[in-house]
Parts: structure tokens; sequence; C-alpha cells
């Protein structure tokens, strides 16, 4: 939850759908303000409490990843860095998973849509029911913040870029200081794609795509050119859901794509054997609180990549 209270907030109706520097800000803030930000959903409210998987061929894929803003941040210049101070989240209570077809990492696997439904408590960190078969913690983060890139152009919300975007970065969530390169004078921030809880790698393409409203801080450091985007975590990151252990698949290959694959696909029989979940199930839910990542990426001519599922989830 929220507990610092904001300079300004800027609402849902002020959103857009790509990146441009020809943006008009919504308002100008100084260094060392807090703005709440209103944030829509992933889906732009096209996915409701009474949604079915079938709803999912009617939505406008136009409308995907709406995001709050732009503001303009006064006196943020090219070459500098925009500091982001994460203060908190406050949830709605209301989320979706998704299967797309043709989306995802094994989109070729899984050509059919589905659909989960999450409802949660708002104001705790209650775990969140998946159907009969799992608990899965609440961890709020925005998977989108950017600022403009320099090129010139609408280009799409969808791929991270070097100031940023769709990130999807699990981690920052509420105490975290993210820091991002500058390419056009002001900055032109914004945010959206809030999640209520991720695992590293989305697997399926979507998390717990979640309306919620976000409040930062912003600051700048001049003169101080940064490549990538950065961040700095308050405390441990995943003591969240280790309390268990994981149960762990892994895919070794020469490529990291097909070794993810592989590993993923591995934890999706792996539950089907230990839990009897239904395989699109699994690949949500892995999607949701499964964590990618790389073990080993110098052993030529293979790399291993591995999955972890936290067992706790099923206690």
């Amino acid at each position: 939850m929220c507990t610092a209270t904001p300079s300004y907030t800027i609402h849902a109706r002020d959103h857009h759908f790509g990146w441009s520097n020809r943006l008009e800000p919504v308002r100008t803030v100084a260094p060392g303000d807090r703005v709440e930000f209103r944030c829509r959903d992933a889906s732009d409210g096209q996915i409701t409490p009474v949604s079915t998987a079938a709803d999912l061929a009617r939505n406008d894929p136009d409308r995907v990843n709406p995001v709050t803003g732009p503001i303009r941040i006064d006196g943020a210049e090219p070459g500098d860095i925009l500091k982001i101070e994460i203060d908190g989240f406050t949830p709605s209570g209301f989320g979706w998973t998704a299967n797309i077809p043709g989306f995802g990492l094994l989109a070729d696997q899984f050509p059919d849509p589905a659909l989960h439904l999450w409802h949660y408590q708002t104001g705790t960190d209650a775990p969140m029911a998946f159907g009969d078969m799992a608990r899965v913690p609440l961890r709020p983060f925005a998977g989108t913040l950017g600022v403009a890139p320099a090129a010139n152009g609408c280009h799409s919300i969808i791929p991270p870029r070097r100031v940023g975007g769709n990130l999807d970065i699990r981690d920052l969530t509420a105490g975290t200081t993210l820091y991002l390169p500058i390419e056009v004078s002001g900055a032109l921030f914004s945010i959206g794609d809030t999640h209520a809880a991720q695992g590293d790698g989305e697997v399926c393409g979507t998390a717990i795509e979640s309306r919620m409203d976000v409040t930062l801080r912003f600051d700048l450091l001049k003169a101080t050119p940064l490549a990538f985007p950065r961040f700095t975590t308050p405390a441990p990151v995943t003591g969240h859901v280790d309390s268990n252990g994981y149960e762990v698949t892994t895919g070794i290959a020469p490529d990291l794509m097909e070794a993810a694959r592989s590993a993923v696909s591995g934890m999706i029989d792996l539950l089907g054997r230990l839990h009897g979940m239904g395989a699109v199930e699994a690949y949500m839910l892995s999607s949701v609180c499964g964590d990618l990542r790389i073990s080993e990426i110098v052993d030529a001519p293979n790399w291993v990549v591995a999955f972890y599922m936290p067992r706790s989830i099923f206690n």
C-alpha cells in the first residue's frame, strides 16, 4: 500500500499505446516530487471478472499495454539519468492470466486460448488461490516503466528498450529504485502493465495482470551517462516464496531460447505428474510464480537454463 502523499495524480484517462518523443506531457513535475499514477491493466479493461477464454479472440490488439502519462521532468536533458523511487502500490483486487494464441515462450505447443481469473484481498499479502491446486503469493509491481526514445516516430509498447519500457522485471516492486537513461528533453515518463505477481521470464506471456495505482518519487542525476536501465533493491528478493525449496527442471542446448523452452516444458510435465495439473494450467501457473535462470553460459557449445518452481505454493 502507498503511504506517502503524492504531489500530483495522473489519472488513467491520460494514457497512450506507443512511445513517441512528440507526445504532449500531461503534467510537468520537479525533481523530488511524488506522483500517483492510476494505471490500466494490460488489456485496457477488455478482460473483466465475467470474461471467458472465448472472449480473448474479441479483444482489440491495438489496446494492449496502455501506459499512463507521459509526464515531463523539469530540467531533464539527454545524458541525464531519471531516478525513480517506487513508493508503493494500491491494487484493485482483480486480475487475470491468459494463454493468448501466438504469444508466449511455448506458443507452438499451446495454440488454444485459456484464461484464469484471480480475486484477491487488497491491503494484505494473503496468497491468491489458483483453483484448489496452488496458492500464489502477491508481489505487486509495474511491468512497464519508461521514457521516450530519441528516435522519431511511434514505437510499440511491447518490446523493452534501452530507455526502459516493457521490462517485466518482477523485482521493480515497492522499495526498489530504478534508474533510466534519458534521451529527450523532459524525459517524458510513463508507466503501466501493473502485475499482482509474476515469475522471472513471464513464460506464457502474461502475469497476474491487474489494474492498480502506483506512487513514485522522481529525481535527476545530471550528466551521468547510462547504457541500459539498472535498479537497486532494498532487501533480498526471493524469500517470499522459497521457504520450502524448489522443484527445478533444466534445458541444455547451444541456444539459450531452446534451452529455456526445454526447461519450461519439463516443468509443465513435472507439475502434471506431481499435482495432476492440466498442461495449460501448469503453463499459466509457471508464468506467475516460476523463475527462469541461466545456470551456465561458459561451457561451449551447450548452455544450461534452469526453471525453479517454489514448492511452498502447494502447501
